[in-house]
């Protein structure tokens, strides 16, 4: 990892974040927790790319006032977060079941 790219930071205190995140049944919670600790070792450039993480602009949701795009991610096997960039900070917003998974498409 080249010098100029630091890791990428988390963002969790969104009080909507934390109550999807709490109230996650235990194996899929620890399953965000590894997500969310894998994020933490990795650069924006990383995360871009990976595979697992499915890290994917939403053209269907206007972001507020002062965030250029709302992205959404996979956290779980069957949940996606949705979370902003602001620097380095991945900002989670949300964990939502994965429509994708739910109709069997993968």
């Amino acid at each position: 990892m080249g010098r100029s790219e630091s890791h990428v930071r988390l963002d969790l205190n969104n009080p909507v974040f934390q109550e999807n995140l709490l109230t996650l049944q235990k194996p899929e919670r620890h399953a965000a927790l590894d997500t969310l600790n894998k994020i933490r070792q990795l650069s924006w450039s990383q995360v871009y790319r990976d595979q697992g993480l499915k890290w994917e602009k939403i053209t269907s949701v206007k972001p507020p006032g002062g965030i250029d795009a709302i992205y959404s991610l996979q956290i779980t096997q069957a949940r996606r977060a949705t979370a902003y960039r602001e620097g380095d900070f991945m900002r989670l917003l949300t964990i939502a079941a994965d429509h994708d998974s739910t109709y069997g498409r993968k």
